[in-house]
């Protein structure tokens, strides 16, 4: 816990310096949002989960072909999951809500007109979970169960907390790596999340076994002030 509190700052110092000498733009767009699955042979089912990102981005320049970006984007997680059949069976639906703070670097590639241009992205991203939904509708004996509740993060001891789509770890980490095209007064983006926390309360073995990581498709638009 420490040592994801020290890297925190570490990164927001370094965001709060680049953003401060760059070029800043808002963005919006569709998150794709899934989780890896829990266990080999499972029969659970991780679905995508349509959500949305919205932030504010800043690039340490707006011509040159290297640059970083970093900011602050609201971004929804989740998946739609389901397992079993019959009498037993339940769909989850879990939409948590992060703020991320991505440090990219940017390698832009002109067009010919030297006013646009391609550009990929790649860097590492931390996040901290600060509200969201969780759903589970099914069946169980023959009774009906359906559950609504807000979900709450934990930071404590992984091992001593109890596992469940409504009690997630509060702190995700991982890469990002994406594509894009800046046509000058608007940039069209998309992106992968690669997660690489576990998401719910008690896993703590990263093997293959005991995935629960976040993966996240993203396509946005963003509009540069001042343009």
């Amino acid at each position: 816990m420490i040592k994801m509190k020290k890297i925190l700052a570490v990164a927001i110092c370094v965001g709060m310096f680049t953003v401060a000498k760059s070029q800043i733009y808002v963005q919006g767009g569709v998150n794709l949002a899934n989780i890896t699955t829990s266990a080999s042979g499972s029969t659970q089912k991780n679905n995508m989960l349509t959500t949305f990102n919205v932030g504010f981005l800043g690039r340490s320049n707006a011509t040159e072909p290297i640059a970083l970006e970093t900011g602050l984007l609201l971004e929804g997680r989740g998946s739609k999951t389901e397992d079993g059949s019959g009498s037993a069976y339940y769909k989850a639906t879990f939409n948590p809500l992060y703020l991320e703070l991505p440090v990219n670097l940017i390698v832009r590639v002109p067009f010919q007109n030297n006013t646009s241009n391609f550009f990929i992205n790649g860097g590492p991203y931390i996040a901290m979970g600060i509200a969201g939904k969780s759903k589970v509708d099914g069946q169980l004996g023959g009774t009906t169960v359906h559950s609504s509740q807000d979900i709450k993060f934990t930071s404590v001891d992984p091992t001593s907390d109890d596992q469940a789509y409504s009690k997630l770890k509060r702190f995700d980490y991982g890469v990002n790596v994406g594509v894009g095209v800046d046509l000058g007064k608007v940039l069209l983006k998309a992106n992968y999340g690669l997660g690489l926390a576990k998401i719910n309360s008690t896993q703590t073995n990263n093997g293959e076994d005991g995935k629960d990581k976040y993966r996240t498709v993203s396509i946005s638009l963003g509009i540069p002030f001042g343009k």
